[in-house]
């Protein structure tokens, strides 16, 4: 490496020369530096990094984090770890090295964010909280697993925030056919909405749909992908998990509206989005459609919830709900377990039976 000081500018610069892991030299510098101190500081961090030794700064370890991880993830997801690691991580562990940071350090950054309060009196929810702290957790276990730091010390100082299972808001059907009724006079609204409803789909599955993901002689949608917008631009990529990739049968009648819907589109593509609006569009026609109707509002996800509950009452197994909505059968049991209550009393009314044999 060299530092060296830009007469006319008054500002320092660093070239640092490597050799990368296939032999080849490389060459990279910044310019910019006020002081020769901050060039230096600059030259020993990326020192540091290229050798990947663990006396660098957790800032810049975040830095190696990110050039690892980021290119095996989707851009939606790792927006949402980059904003936890600038907003709740750099702030606090930033100018620490990475190798001093210890049980007691963390568990008084937990402390610090179960304090936090905001203007109205609120904290954080015990599952942002379980997700921040996770996301320092797994930066710590990387260093663990590729870079031989020796104890990940979120794993030792526990974990934030009890998973408390949440009360769901969901509609009935009588509920959701008035709120229907009141968007009619928007098709695409419309059929969104009823395509949510009547299939259980999740928003982004909804908003990535194009002709050529039906088959109305089978009377399936396929569900494949998913729709983000992110910076200003429409991303499309594959579902939330592996088990999210499906195929749904659909009821005849939503088949046939379906049909309706693109037979009014215009010249509409066999890949061209049949939904092209955001989550914020479907987030505002619920407070409108809520509004007209005078049901009670719940998010466009609770849709889903609504959805299961739906088919719960008809009787059908968390099994067969699973596959439908693309979860694991034990997660339906899980967070769907209050609204099995004729299954309850099923099974006591046959234990009774059972008993009297």
């Amino acid at each position: 490496m060299a530092v060296y000081k830009d007469e006319a500018k008054g500002t320092w610069r660093v070239i640092y020369r490597y050799t990368d892991w296939t032999g080849k030299p490389k060459q990279t510098q910044k310019r910019g530096f006020k002081t020769k101190r901050e060039a230096q500081q600059w030259e020993w961090e990326t020192m540091l990094k290229k050798e990947s030794k663990l006396d660098m700064t957790f800032a810049s370890f975040c830095e190696l984090y990110e050039a690892d991880r980021k290119p095996r993830l989707k851009a939606s997801t790792w927006e949402t770890k980059d904003h936890m690691i600038r907003t709740k991580l750099l702030p606090y562990f930033g100018h620490r090295k990475i190798a001093e940071i210890d049980a007691k350090e963390v568990i008084a950054w937990q402390n610090k964010l179960m304090a936090y309060r905001d203007k109205d009196g609120k904290g954080y929810s015990p599952d942002y909280l379980r997700s921040v702290h996770a996301q320092l957790s797994a930066i710590f276990n990387h260093a663990v697993k590729y870079y031989k730091l020796p104890v990940n010390p979120a794993r030792v100082a526990g974990t934030l925030g009890k998973e408390i299972p949440k009360e769901m808001d969901f509609w009935t059907k009588e509920e959701y056919l008035k709120f229907a009724e009141e968007v009619m006079d928007k098709p695409v609204s419309y059929y969104a909405f009823e395509m949510l409803y009547w299939t259980g789909i999740r928003e982004g599955e909804l908003l990535a749909l194009t002709p050529a993901d039906f088959d109305f002689k089978a009377q399936t949608v396929t569900i494949s992908k998913t729709y983000h917008r992110m910076k200003g631009k429409d991303i499309i990529t594959s579902p939330k998990t592996a088990k999210s990739n499906r195929t749904i049968k659909m009821p005849e009648f939503l088949c046939e509206e379906i049909q309706d819907y693109l037979r009014q589109l215009y010249q509409v593509h066999p890949n061209e989005r049949i939904f092209p609006v955001t989550k914020y569009y479907l987030n505002h026609e619920m407070v409108r459609g809520c509004k007209a109707s005078g049901v009670k509002k719940i998010r466009v996800h609770d849709i889903r919830h609504s959805h299961v509950s739906l088919l719960i009452n008809m009787g059908f197994s968390a099994l067969a709900i699973g596959e439908r909505v693309g979860h694991e059968a034990e997660k339906i049991t899980y967070r769907y377990a209050h609204l099995f209550p004729t299954v309850q009393t099923e099974m006591a009314d046959r234990l009774n039976d059972a008993r009297a044999i």
